[in-house]
């Protein structure tokens, strides 16, 4: 593991050196199709993040060139975490060897790149290490062609389904630092298929529909599914991606065929670090149907907004399951910045400060307070109910760099019991 994380230190740190010295070649867009892109509210890419040129708050710089049939720019990530513990003598029983840890939680390099072509046509290659099962994988890796002639984008690959827009998010540009148990539990992190992606301007109304196999996933610790369908669909509304007020309702519905009629459905507790606090263990299953609401409410810097979701599983032999689980938010920009939102994916992107360190300027700070609440307990399964309430400062010092501060209290009740346990939680957050 040590090796690992000084290896990946040492390629993104000669990433963003070779950034500093690369030539950038200019613009092949042509003219209208760069008209098309003068909003990026309205502009996708093939890759996780926002496709976008280094600016004045960047500490590091993305290396960039232009190969003449496409560009080419290469980036990476690191999240390293610090975390310790303190619990009651019930959830020292549940969790008995609960310890304090310095860990990796995530590296990735990302490739990707425009074609030279009449309309918006990109590319990405994404490569992860999982620390969890000590593995590499591919990340998103696709192509995304634009169609605007029906407010369209198209995505061919490995992605996010689109299911959840906490889940569809860049897991580097969340609020918190870890996504909702109840998604982590039910919905896959990746799969393979196609994506149509819309946003009609003037009626606010946007989409996302996805088919998925598992054709080339089979076998992964992700690869829950024979195959799946999910749709996300609603309104979203703006004044400004700078500031302003926000709208955004949305309804999301999945379902699912189960690989190998057997389903396990857990989630750590909001920390990478943790065990499984919520899980069913392996149950009989064929299919699974999920689908809630998603809302969110933007007044400049200040951010509220939740999400909740309901599965039924088909699965005859434990009485057809339900269960459901959500969150809930407020964050605060204390520094007057407006957290982004890319109206073509119906997703918030990050918080870019107006001053940065390096401009000798206080970057920004974001406090935000979450609650989330995950059942997995029905009839015979009982894969435990657990609530956290999280308050946390995000300090983002740059457009690179970030620095998360969390202290969590969460409660386990499994098989009739009820734990306590608390989180204080730190992160390290590097991307290109």
């Amino acid at each position: 593991m040590t090796r690992t994380t000084a290896f990946m230190a040492r390629l993104v740190a000669g990433l963003c050196l070779a950034g500093q010295e690369a030539v950038v070649g200019q613009s092949t867009a042509k003219p209208a199709e760069a008209a098309r892109e003068t909003n990026p509210a309205l502009t996708l890419t093939a890759g996780e993040a926002d496709d976008e040129p280094s600016s004045p708050r960047q500490w590091i710089r993305r290396p960039e060139w232009n190969l003449g049939f496409t560009t080419l720019h290469a980036g990476g990530g690191l999240l390293y975490d610090a975390i310790a513990y303190s619990q009651d003598s019930i959830s020292e029983e549940q969790f008995p060897s609960l310890h304090p840890q310095l860990k990796l939680r995530d590296a990735r390099l990302l490739f990707g790149g425009r074609f030279r072509t009449d309309r918006s046509f990109t590319w990405q290659i994404g490569v992860m290490y999982d620390a969890a099962n000590s593995e590499w994988l591919f990340r998103q890796t696709g192509l995304m062609v634009a169609v605007p002639e029906i407010n369209s984008h198209f995505f061919v690959g490995r992605a996010k389904e689109g299911f959840s827009l906490n889940k569809v998010m860049v897991g580097y540009d969340g609020w918190s630092m870890e996504r909702l148990p109840f998604t982590d539990a039910t919905v896959p992190l990746l799969a393979d298929g196609i994506k149509w992606l819309g946003y009609v301007p003037n009626r606010h109304w946007f989409w996302n529909l996805g088919m998925f196999t598992d054709v080339l996933s089979e076998g992964q610790s992700f690869s829950s599914y024979n195959y799946q369908f999910a749709a996300r669909t609603g309104y979203s509304r703006m004044s400004s991606d700078t500031g302003g007020t926000l709208v955004h309702v949305g309804m999301n519905f999945r379902v699912g065929d189960v690989n190998n009629d057997s389903l396990q459905l857990r989630s750590k507790p909001e920390a990478f670090e943790a065990p499984y606090f919520i899980d069913t263990g392996k149950f009989p299953a064929q299919s699974a149907l999920a689908f809630g609401p998603e809302a969110y409410y933007r007044a400049g810097r200040v951010l509220v907004g939740g999400e909740y979701y309901w599965q039924r599983v088909s699965s005859a032999e434990n009485g057809n399951p339900w269960f459901h689980g959500g969150e809930a938010m407020v964050s605060w920009i204390a520094t007057g910045e407006t957290r982004r939102f890319n109206l073509a994916g119906s997703y918030f992107t990050e918080v870019s400060a107006d001053s940065t360190v390096v401009q000798a300027g206080p970057g920004a700070w974001a406090p935000m307070l979450k609650f989330s609440y995950s059942n997995l307990t029905n009839g015979p399964v009982q894969g435990g109910i657990f609530w956290r309430v999280t308050p946390m400062l995000n300090w983002y010092l740059t457009d690179n760099v970030r620095l998360e501060f969390a202290y969590g209290v969460g409660v386990l009740n499994k098989s009739g019991v009820k734990g306590e346990t608390k989180f204080f939680q730190s992160r390290m957050q590097l991307r290109l």
